[in-house]
Order: structure tokens, then sequence, then C-alpha cells
């Protein structure tokens, strides 16, 4: 037997959270993801990185300190904010406002991360009502439980009372 409801009736999952959703202390963290060499590949090509580290083998093989298909910390940033996007922003994050970046280890074709957040200000817009301003910690974590990227990003974010 089919439904009848309006599909607009129906809960939409995996929307973001809300202001009052994310107090000062609050943790959380996001899925893995899994870094491929293609995609590794595919961003240096999209943004033109041509630098020898990410686009030349035998640089990395013989004259590198660092070994293997490294992902630009640039990269490792990007998936961050999709991860974070994917769980956490959909129609309540409203705008980016700056943050601090730290890159801390390498991470590389094959390696699996993860983002561990922690609410360190959290407070309502003077300026825009029905919105928040709150800023994360967040660290980008390896498979074997090491910090390899951390940022500080401060965001607008809706507020239910909108």
């Amino acid at each position: 037997m089919q439904s009848t409801t309006p599909a607009n009736d129906m809960p939409t999952l995996g929307l973001g959270l809300y202001f009052e959703d994310l107090p000062v202390g609050r943790k959380f963290k996001t899925i893995g993801r899994t870094v491929m060499d293609a995609d590794i590949c595919a961003f240096i090509n999209v943004i033109h990185m041509t630098e020898v580290l990410f686009t030349n083998m035998e640089f990395i093989k013989n004259e590198s300190d660092i070994k293997g298909r490294l992902a630009p910390g640039s990269f490792v940033y990007c998936i961050a904010e999709g991860l974070l996007v994917q769980a956490t922003m959909q129609k309540t994050g409203y705008a980016f406002l700056g943050m601090e970046l730290n890159v801390h280890k390498p991470v590389f074709a094959g390696d699996t991360v993860h983002v561990e957040c922690e609410v360190i200000e959290s407070r309502a817009s003077k300026s825009r009502p029905g919105r928040g301003l709150v800023r994360t910690s967040n660290k980008v974590v390896n498979q074997n439980g090491e910090v390899v990227l951390s940022y500080t990003p401060l965001r607008m974010v809706k507020a239910r009372s909108e």
C-alpha cells in the first residue's frame, strides 16, 4: 500500500545544529574518511598546486624528507570541513568568519581521518538577531589517534528563535 502523505510533511534528516545546540563545552566527532590517491590528485589538479612535493613521485622518492603520496594541508582542512558540513551545518551554518590553523603531521594516501570538535565560544549575535557566533576547537585525527591538523573556526549559526 502506498502512503498518501505529502513529501513536505516528512521530517528531513541530516539538518544542522542550531546555536542553542552548541553551548560552550559541547563535544562531538564526525565519521571518518579515508584519503585516496585519486582524491589528492584531483585536488592538486583543480587548484593547480604544482609543487613537486605533490606532483613528482621521483622527487618524493629520491629527494624529499617525506616519503609517500602526501596530501596538502589545505586538502586535509577541506576534508575536515566537508565532514563537518555534512554532519552539523546543513541549513543552519550562515557564515564562516575566520580561524587559526596549524598543521601538525603529514597525511598520506590511505590514511583515515575524522574531526573532533569542542565548542569553546558561544554567544548571541548583537548585530544579527536570530543568529549566534560559535567558535570550535577542531582537531583532525588520523587512524592512529594522532592530531594531524587543528583549527579554531568562528561561524555564524542560525538560532531556533529566528
